[in-house]
């Protein structure tokens, strides 16, 4: 199985939606086309902030089917899976499969808490259910409650082929690292789900990250990577130091709203969250917004 792609910068793309709150063909082309000459390595369809929740089966369907063609083989399209329940999921997931996605992102169930045995026959299940296609693992504690242990990947990862990588918004750098280094014989991939952190992710053997920042800013997060893998640690360093406040002054709103309110400020009519999420009123987060993103160089 060719897991070479899996790596860079992939950006959890926002869905772009009309006012009925169906996906805006257009502009989702758009958006597509907007990362990909921004030069990021990959496209995740209906991550976390890709409003996966929002969203039902045939509009996610439909949704796919667009940035796959608007993507055109140029960067690999991942799609993005968080349903609860694991039929779901083997049904979303075969779904994408179908539909041209190059790997499959399954993030832990919310809501429920689940024992580590039924939580590795959940990422087993769906797994097994496309042999043929790369799974990640998604980590993400902050918004299902509860996250998932280095030994718990380590099993997946040696025992399940395809499983083949994850991607970790724990923030957890000890974590990461440990994910990276017991798996090292299985050559899984890591990616830092921080954009605060895609250097350090990467310092400790992570291949990229997945990052929101590329949605409204990819000159910058990717000149982070791009620095790093040429060498250049300082520039890296100093790239990452540049994007980090324009990052930290999206959690001055409620997620997920900030991606697409910096994403209009720079002009790119990524439109409106779905209900019952809403613009920033203008006020101290969006003066913080304009003050970071110009001292970036983004407007």
């Amino acid at each position: 199985m060719n897991t070479d792609f899996i790596k860079g910068v992939v950006v959890p793309i926002i869905t772009v939606i009309d006012k009925d709150e169906k996906i805006d063909e257009a502009g989702m082309r758009r958006q597509v086309e907007y990362v990909i000459q921004g030069g990021l390595q990959g496209i995740l369809a209906f991550g976390s902030n890709g409003e996966f929740y929002q969203l039902e089966e045939d509009e996610m369907e439909r949704g796919l089917k667009i940035m796959v063609d608007q993507a055109a083989g140029r960067v690999p399209v991942y799609f993005g899976i968080g349903a609860i329940g694991t039929r779901k999921c083997v049904r979303l997931a075969k779904m994408a499969v179908a539909n041209g996605a190059s790997c499959v992102s399954v993030l832990q169930p919310m809501f429920l808490k689940p024992s580590q045995d039924e939580l590795y026959l959940h990422f087993k299940t769906i797994a097994e259910a496309i042999p043929e296609t790369p799974v990640l693992i998604y980590n993400n504690p902050g918004r299902v409650g509860y996250g998932l242990t280095a030994d718990f990947i380590t099993k997946l990862a040696h025992n399940v082929d395809n499983i083949v990588g994850m991607k970790d918004t724990s923030g957890d750098i000890t974590l990461t690292e440990e994910c990276v280094r017991r798996n090292r014989d299985v050559d899984f991939k890591v990616f830092g789900g921080k954009d605060t952190l895609l250097y350090v992710s990467m310092c400790v053997g992570a291949v990229g990250g997945v990052c929101t920042a590329g949605n409204f800013m990819p000159e910058l997060i990717e000149d982070i990577y791009h620095k790093f893998i040429e060498g250049d640690m300082k520039g890296s360093l100093e790239a990452q130091f540049k994007l980090n406040p324009v990052r930290l002054a999206m959690d001055l709103v409620p997620f997920p709203n900030a991606a697409k309110d910096m994403g209009n400020l720079r002009g790119l009519e990524a439109g409106l969250n779905f209900l019952p999420c809403l613009p920033t009123p203008e006020g101290p987060a969006m003066d913080a917004f304009r003050r970071t993103m110009t001292e970036a160089g983004l407007l």
